[in-house]
């Protein structure tokens, strides 16, 4: 296994709780929009055995065009001992990087295409949303529906309807909201779609898409074939 080690060039205040650390690209270090890298934090393998509390499962929010490696996350304020640590992490402080891996890659078919996402959940489509508006893909119509109750959206300037690009983003701040609108998309029987958030989160639109007659073969999230048979059990 091969580990990064780069240094933070930036870090962004997203919101109250959500910062995105931009990261120096290093040498060899590629990837694909939508994929994800363990994340880690000085003296993880530091021991006998990697200590697991400093290393966490993260989603890229850059493309590789855009020269950095960005890591959205959000920070609570009594975080755990990872966020606490890299909260105290500053501009030319080093991080590790190892495992790329991506299973949500927008697939080149001639269908409609929806995503579903709570909270910081919706920077793993960020990438995929710009590569998207700037290259365009074989799909008919994009759709976005993000959920945020503290309505600090994020990533505004780029989840903007776009009518010339068939790109359509909507945001809401309740449960309530979020469900009527899911499945008022889900009607789309030929649909695409992708959800990314917390496993409860993927569990209940699992649920909510297979109850309107989705296939799982529909259905795209953020895990491995083997974790990924768990949501659908």
């Amino acid at each position: 296994m091969e580990i990064y080690w780069t240094k933070i060039k930036e870090i962004i205040d997203e919101s109250k709780e959500v910062k995105t650390y931009q990261l120096a690209c290093p040498i060899d270090f590629t990837w694909e929009a939508g994929a994800h890298v363990h994340l880690a934090l000085k003296g993880f393998n530091e021991g006998a055995k990697p200590n697991r509390q400093l290393v966490r499962h993260m989603s890229i929010s850059t493309l590789p065009s855009e020269n950095q490696i960005g890591i959205t996350t959000r920070i609570k304020e009594q975080p755990s001992l990872f966020k606490a640590n890299l909260n105290q992490l500053r501009v030319g402080d080093e991080v590790a990087l190892f495992k790329i891996h991506s299973n949500v890659s927008l697939l080149n078919k001639n269908q409609k295409v929806y995503f579903f996402s709570s909270g910081v959940g919706i920077a793993t489509f960020r990438p995929i949303v710009l590569d998207y508006l700037r290259n365009g893909a074989a799909i008919k119509n994009l759709y976005s529906l993000s959920i945020e109750s503290s309505r600090e959206f994020l990533f505004q300037d780029l989840f903007q309807s776009q009518a010339t690009k068939n790109f359509q983003a909507e945001f809401v701040d309740n449960r309530t909201k979020y469900y009527q609108r899911a499945n008022e998309l889900a009607l789309d029987q030929t649909g695409h779609y992708y959800i990314v958030g917390s496993d409860d989160f993927l569990k209940e639109n699992i649920a909510m898409l297979k109850e309107k007659g989705i296939s799982e073969e529909q259905i795209f999230i953020d895990k491995r074939e083997q974790k990924r048979q768990e949501f659908f059990a």
